[in-house]
This record gives C-alpha cells, sequence and structure tokens, in this order.
C-alpha cells in the first residue's frame, strides 16, 4: 500500500485526517511530520488521535522535510533487511 509522507504543511495534514474521516482510502502508514509555529503541533495531536493506519511523528513544532525524507528512507532501508 501507500505511504503518505507529509513534511512542511500542517494544512495538509489536517486535509488528509480530514479526508480518511470523509471515508476515503486510508493508506498502509503515515509519516506526518510537519514544521511550524502555526498548526504543526495542533496536526501532530491529531494525527496521533485520529490515524487510522499505523503512523510516525514527532511532538511538538519541530520537524520538516528533511526529517521527514530521513523517516522515510530510514523505514525503505528496515523493510529491505
Amino acid at each position: 500500500g501507500a505511504v503518505v509522507a507529509i513534511g512542511n504543511a500542517p494544512t495538509a495534514l489536517f486535509h488528509l485526517l480530514e479526508m480518511l474521516r470523509g471515508g476515503a482510502p486510508a493508506p498502509a502508514a503515515i509519516v506526518g511530520i510537519p514544521v511550524g509555529f502555526v498548526g504543526a503541533a495542533e496536526s501532530k495531536d491529531a494525527l496521533a488521535a485520529e490515524s487510522p493506519a499505523p503512523f510516525l511523528t514527532v511532538r511538538g513544532r519541530l520537524g520538516g522535510s528533511a526529517v521527514t525524507a530521513a523517516a522515510i528512507n530510514a523505514l525503505a532501508r528496515e523493510e529491505r533487511s
């Protein structure tokens, strides 16, 4: 299945959760590590509370595209092992 990775926009993570609440099919996993002062921590809290799929996140407002890419690379390496 698909893995959804969001590393820069908390609004994208909020929208994904809204779509899933609306009946969209759940991905195999969600990596949600958006960064920012506005909405980042709240979007990650919502992911932890509502995700219908396994997820990976970092609590608080830290994160970003580089952290998200590193997480995806680490998961891919584990899968190959």
